[in-house]
């Protein structure tokens, strides 16, 4: 891929840039603002070298419908806060109030369009109407920069199809992304550990399946581990289960035994009666039991590792020189059934490992614990993207930027 370091001159120019502003709301308020700082080194240069900046992003899913509690006005206010400058925002994407915002730009200036998923045609599956929007968006640059890397494994207007139509380059950000995933499946250095957690086993398994080939040692927690404890015939009570993934789990155990790797899971777990957890409000009524995984109840559910796991867990951690991390170990959102994900956190600050922390609810755990993103070797931006290069998949927006 060609970076925005091989652009010799873009002063004057109108740079459109898609970046990853999908950023969590209270009210009105951003909660985490780590990917609009991811977006600041790419577009301090740009503004630097005199480009006339325009960025598009979206906000959650508005489905192809103007819906102004996903409008980027808070992104707006947060970008120019932290760039310390002002940011205008056009009223809509490709409409009359895009073309005025854009024309009014002077170099080093910078402007938002509205959510991109306003347009019918941004998330489209029909190519054609994908590539109509994308020409309205070409329209408005003279150069196109890929800098979202939670988004480039969407085939989508603003990432792949605005990249045939104009000369286009990777932002540092996705640029510094790739790097490091590359470092995770190309010669990583060794011992390699892989932790993977959160819900919903099926999401992980083409993951395993490639790293398997890859890392030494996989260590499994969260939700999804419950299937794996099932499918070596434990009793895992109300506990999360995927009885459609218990010969794909047993298949995985004995992969790792054929093949000398390593495979963990928790020893014992923290344990809720059913029903006590609101997931709506992430609020806890009942007890907390830490229950033995030999001897977990009939009627308790899992939803956090026990203290012994996470013991286990850091252990090998601290003997890694490579980590990749994607899940929570539970409910990190509950503070009483967060200190198995704390735990894996801070086993990573406290090794000498390369880690990374790749996205999603990961990222928001360790942020919400107080961590520091220097703290890690990388914190990646894009978990679904990221999950998704690790499984060997070519990404649609990485591909298109390849090619050009």
């Amino acid at each position: 891929m060609k970076s925005i370091d091989d652009l010799k001159d873009f002063t004057g120019k109108r740079v459109l840039i898609r970046c990853d502003f999908n950023v969590p709301l209270q009210g009105d308020q951003i909660t985490d603002d780590g990917r609009i700082r991811a977006a600041l080194p790419t577009l301090t240069a740009l503004r630097k070298g005199g480009a006339r900046i325009v960025i598009m992003a979206h906000m959650g899913r508005p489905d192809g419908e103007v819906n102004m509690k996903y409008s980027l006005a808070p992104v707006a206010k947060r970008l120019g806060e932290l760039m310390g400058v002002e940011v205008a925002l056009a009223g809509d994407v490709v409409g009359d109030s895009a073309t005025a915002t854009v024309a009014a730009l002077g170099d080093g200036d910078i402007a938002l369009l509205e959510n991109v998923r306003f347009e019918p045609g941004e998330a489209s599956k029909d190519d054609a109407e994908r590539y109509k929007l994308a020409q309205k968006y070409a329209q408005l640059g003279d150069i196109f920069v890929s800098d979202g890397f939670g988004v480039v494994h969407r085939k989508q207007a603003s990432v792949y199809d605005v990249a045939k139509l104009l000369p286009a380059y990777s932002g540092y950000l996705v640029q510094a992304e790739v790097d490091v995933l590359r470092k995770l499946t190309v010669e990583p250095e060794r011992p390699y550990v892989v932790i993977l957690g959160g819900a919903k086993v099926a999401d992980k398994l083409a993951v395993i399946d490639n790293l398997l080939k890859v890392a030494d040692t996989l260590i499994i927690g969260g939700g999804m581990s419950y299937t794996f404890m099932k499918a070596q015939g434990y009793e895992i009570g109300k506990s999360l289960l995927d009885e459609t993934k218990l010969d794909d789990c047993s298949g995985y155990i004995k992969q790792a035994e054929a093949t000398g790797k390593k495979l963990l899971l928790p020893v014992d777990a923290l344990t809720v009666g059913e029903n006590a957890v609101d997931f709506s409000t992430f609020t806890l009524g009942g007890d907390i039991v830490e229950t033995d995984m030999t001897a977990l109840p009939s009627d308790r559910v899992g939803c956090d590792i026990g203290e012994k796991s996470a013991e286990l867990f850091a252990s090998e951690i601290a003997g890694a020189k490579t980590v990749f991390w994607n899940g929570p170990m539970g409910i990190f959102e509950i503070d009483s059934l967060a200190q198995g994900t704390k735990a894996i956190a801070k086993a990573l600050v406290d090794s000498d490992a390369f880690s990374v922390v790749g996205g999603g609810d990961s990222a928001a755990a360790v942020r919400v614990f107080g961590y520091e993103d220097s703290q890690f070797g990388h914190i990646s931006t894009g978990g679904g993207a990221s999950l998704e290069y690790l499984e060997g998949k070519e990404l649609p927006g990485l591909a298109v930027l390849e090619e050009a």
